[in-house]
């Protein structure tokens, strides 16, 4: 434990520090190209750059390529080669929208790295209940998690700051359960995504400077899926993404079809003379996590924001809980 100590903090600074350093230029460059988009929720004519993700992979292929050097392990290699892929897919679709079948096929093959480096474990644990071997059905699962995170991360990125300071509260929580279940390598391996949502979260936080657009989302999400399947902890980090998870259940259950947010017509929330959201009486209008916050009346765009980490917070708490349950019944 102790000989971890230092590939710990020396990437945990690279990731922090590449993506803090690196944005201010990014957001310049972007701008001068004018990869801009109109931030809706402003009552000016604001317009924000995007996409953010070209930093995001920066921090997280720089900060892993670091531990990979102090600790030659595969499932960093996975965890790279996956979460670039994921990249890439995003950067995709951030400059031509595809439609809704693109990013879910395409995370899925993105998994593929996982299975050919043979870093998981097809022993399925839950918590009280202990471990189901389902080695031929684990590998479905693989393929399925990465596009789940993924687009679960993407849909939650609606209003500024949420996605990223999501990932943070969330990746830490991973981490913190990842050392209860003293799985100290992969618990390592996980901290640097804290470490790129913090630095991110500083331009993207209200009102956001940059955009992370799906590029980051699914940069972010598919990261965190890989981590949860190399390190054996694919219940607890399915609770602390709990939020994102029922956003993402109540999307499709009103849809009721795989569709780009930006193909949906109606849409979840309005705004008041004042330009704070609102819930819309619109019943075609798919039902959000945002709408459901905003059903107890009109918030600025910062107070659903935080509403959303306290949620994150619980299921962190909840996530942390879990792996302590597992820790004695398995």
């Amino acid at each position: 434990m102790i000989e971890l100590i230092l590939p710990a903090i020396v990437s945990c600074l690279v990731a922090f520090f590449v993506v803090f350093a690196m944005t201010p230029p990014l957001i310049k460059f972007l701008k001068n190209r004018n990869f801009a988009v109109k931030d809706v929720n402003k009552k000016e004519d604001v317009m924000v750059v995007r996409p953010g993700g070209i930093s995001i992979i920066a921090g997280i292929i720089a900060s892993e390529i670091v531990l990979y050097a102090f600790l030659q392990l595969n499932e960093i290699l996975a965890i790279i080669i996956t979460t670039f892929a994921a990249f890439l897919i995003g950067y995709v679709d951030d400059r031509k929208v595809m439609g809704g079948w693109f990013k879910p096929v395409a995370l899925a093959i993105a998994a593929l790295p996982i299975i050919a480096f043979g870093v998981y474990d097809s022993d399925l644990a839950f918590p009280i209940f202990g471990t189901v071997q389902i080695p031929a059905l684990y590998l479905g699962l693989i393929i399925f998690m990465i596009p789940i995170t993924g687009n679960t991360i993407n849909s939650i990125d609606v209003l500024n700051g949420v996605a990223s300071g999501f990932m943070v509260i969330a990746s830490f929580s991973l981490s913190v359960c990842l050392f209860v279940m003293q799985n100290y390598e992969i618990a390592i391996v996980s901290l640097p995504l804290g470490f790129v949502s913090l630095a991110f979260y500083k331009y993207h936080k209200v009102p956001s400077k940059i955009f992370p657009g799906d590029s980051g989302a699914l940069t972010l999400g598919a990261m965190y899926g890989a981590i949860a399947i190399v390190g054996g902890v694919e219940i607890i980090a399915a609770v602390a993404l709990l939020p994102a998870v029922i956003n993402s259940f109540l999307f499709l259950s009103s849809v009721k079809r795989i569709v780009e947010h930006r193909q949906v017509k109606g849409k979840p929330v309005e705004h008041t003379d004042d330009f704070k959201l609102k819930a819309t009486d619109d019943k075609t209008a798919p039902v959000t996590l945002v709408r459901l916050i905003l059903a107890g009346g009109p918030l600025t765009e910062k107070q659903v924001g935080f509403a959303i980490f306290r949620l994150t917070v619980f299921s962190g708490i909840l996530a942390i809980i879990t792996a302590f349950l597992m820790g004695v019944y398995i």
